[in-house]
């Protein structure tokens, strides 16, 4: 069921949702600034996609003088490392999981659910998908970084989980450096992992949608998870 707190867009037509992605935003923004990408989407006729997309509290920022504004956690240093509130981030990625757990109570296998995060959503996408109880479907990052890659204690229902990783070459925001870095952890974790660049600043572009639309299809559709519902 979905609360004040998340947007929910259900499959077109009227159809009972198969899968689930759990998307999200950055910093300052809500669960309304990713829908338009949603529609956008291609999948194969077999997938179903139910995507929530929630709404961060309002937090005060250090970095940005201590202005209260939708963020998923406290940003302490705009340093190479992005040194953050690792409590809040991880308040946040408990968020997400009981977010999951409703989906799975809805009749979503977990192996069925895709997490992505944009920015500092997809921080917080790291630290739940790598760290939820029951095996996922995949992880998606956008124009991020892992900031708890040093802190993090996984679970070991998703130590193989594939991770796809997409980032800006311009982007001003989040350093590509950052995002490969990021990248370099997972996959020295033990994750099949895709990186992907793109000639952008701190965005989402066409190219990138594409490419989403084909992993979600490889992820999710026929003959992927069929012993889900076995």
């Amino acid at each position: 069921m979905s609360t004040s707190n998340e947007r929910v867009i259900e499959p077109a037509g009227g159809r009972p949702a198969n899968a689930s992605l759990i998307l999200l935003h950055g910093l300052g923004a809500d669960g309304n600034d990713l829908a338009p990408i949603v529609p956008a989407f291609t999948l194969p006729d077999s997938v179903s996609l139910r995507t929530v997309l929630p709404h961060a509290p309002r937090l005060p920022v250090t970095v940005n003088g201590g202005m209260q504004m939708p963020a998923w956690y406290d940003i302490l240093e705009m340093n190479l490392g992005r040194r953050v509130d690792e409590t809040q981030l991880r308040a946040s990625a408990q968020r997400v999981h009981e977010l999951i757990d409703a989906e799975i109570a809805r009749g979503i296998d977990s192996r069925r659910i895709i997490l992505a995060g944009f920015s500092q959503g997809g921080a917080v996408a790291y630290e739940a998908a790598l760290t939820y109880p029951e095996p996922l479907g995949g992880l998606l990052a956008l124009s991020t970084y892992f900031a708890t890659a040093d802190s993090i204690v996984p679970s070991d229902a998703n130590r193989d989980l594939p991770i796809e990783v997409h980032h800006g070459t311009f982007d001003p925001v989040v350093p590509e450096s950052l995002g490969r870095e990021g990248a370099k952890r997972a996959e020295a974790m033990g994750h099949p992992l895709t990186y992907r660049s793109y000639p952008m600043q701190h965005a989402i572009c066409p190219q990138q949608i594409v490419q989403i639309s084909t992993w979600l299809g490889e992820r999710l559709g026929d003959g992927v998870n069929e012993s889900a519902n076995s």
